[in-house]
């Protein structure tokens, strides 16, 4: 059943964790702008639970571009993807290196630049005056991509605990920053694309401390419906239990946080199949047309991902109580099985 919670809006700058890098209490709470200093990560005395990664997503009318720059203490780990919507051709290359030396992550979103430096692999995200350019090199790919930040733009921050009470060893925080417009181009095998108006980027940002085994649920949405900016933001398994809930709806910038832990329908078998996301705040179908299976296998790291790309139907209510239909905005689901 679909449940209802009591969420704390934090709108002062904190710290997620405290001076001897314990977790802050006073962190615990979500926000419209990023206010969490995440610094105190990965810190001293918590060796190979930290968890650091940017990933975005960027949909075209003609391409999927995705990649990722993390680091799990341990082992860094790089992708890029690229889908041509046309044909059904994907690209993908992945690199597995250890420690933390190729990559480059700032200590809090938006405190510096974020990079990836491979044989095989070069990513660099740097924030402009408008928002955040996005370039990389693969093999048979390349991208430089402006996700821009329209004024008033708003994104989801929530900290998400694994343990109520006094002691929190694990916990995670995510910015979850979904309809920002992009333009730029993306070139496959030597022939460049214009990256028009009408495309998306997504960002998943996250620093945290988490289990070894976890399982999860992300999607979202972008696009535009009856003149209106749409971006919608859902999560589930990972913070089920834990007070708190990553499900938002952005509307022309504004954002309104969904404190409900919704019902997610899916059958996981036929993963193709439509999905349904509902509960009293929302009643969103989801139909996909693309499966992007991975799974890594490389000794202490494992994980299974099936992130299905397809088109959302239904409606969700804001703030003030309207449902908000979504019909025709693009995006993304996914289930998640990680062993890190």
């Amino acid at each position: 059943m679909p449940t209802p919670l009591i969420e704390r809006e934090i709108t002062a700058h904190v710290s997620l964790t405290t001076p001897d890098g314990a977790f802050n209490h006073d962190a615990l709470g979500w926000s419209r702008v990023p206010v969490h200093d995440t610094s105190g990560i990965p810190g001293r005395g918590h060796w190979g639970r930290n968890k650091r990664w940017e990933y975005w997503n960027v949909m075209t009318a003609s391409h999927i571009i995705a990649f990722t720059v993390s680091c799990v203490d341990y082992m860094s780990l790089h992708e890029v993807w690229v889908l041509d919507r046309a044909t059904g051709d994907a690209i993908g290359t992945t690199v597995i290196s250890p420690g933390s030396r190729s990559a480059t992550l700032p200590a809090s979103l938006g405190a510096g630049p974020v990079r990836a430096r491979t044989r095989r692999i070069i990513i660099d995200v740097d924030e402009t005056f408008d928002g955040t350019r996005l370039r990389g090199t693969a093999p048979r790919v390349s991208f430089d991509l402006l996700a821009g930040r329209p004024p008033g733009h708003e994104s989801l921050g929530v900290v998400v605990p694994w343990r109520r009470g006094e002691d929190i060893p694990r916990f995670q925080y995510t910015v979850k920053d979904v309809a920002r417009p992009t333009t730029g181009t993306v070139t496959v095998d030597g022939i460049t694309h214009d990256v028009s108006e009408g495309s998306w980027a997504v960002l998943d940002h996250g620093r945290g401390r988490w289990p070894y085994r976890v399982r999860w649920n992300w999607a979202a949405g972008s696009g535009a419906v009856d003149g209106r900016v749409i971006g919608l933001q859902l999560g589930s398994k990972w913070t089920d239990g834990s007070g708190a809930t990553e499900n938002a709806l952005l509307v022309d910038g504004r954002l309104s946080k969904i404190s409900e832990e919704l019902v997610w329908d899916y059958d996981p078998e036929q993963f193709l199949r439509p999905w349904r996301v509902h509960g009293t705040s929302a009643d969103l179908t989801f139909t996909p047309f693309y499966d992007k299976h991975s799974s890594t296998n490389a000794l202490v790291i494992s994980s299974r991902t099936d992130q299905l790309f397809g088109v959302w139907s239904g409606w969700v209510r804001d703030d003030t109580g309207t449902q908000v239909h979504v019909d025709g905005i693009e995006g993304f689901a996914e289930e998640v099985l990680n062993r890190w």
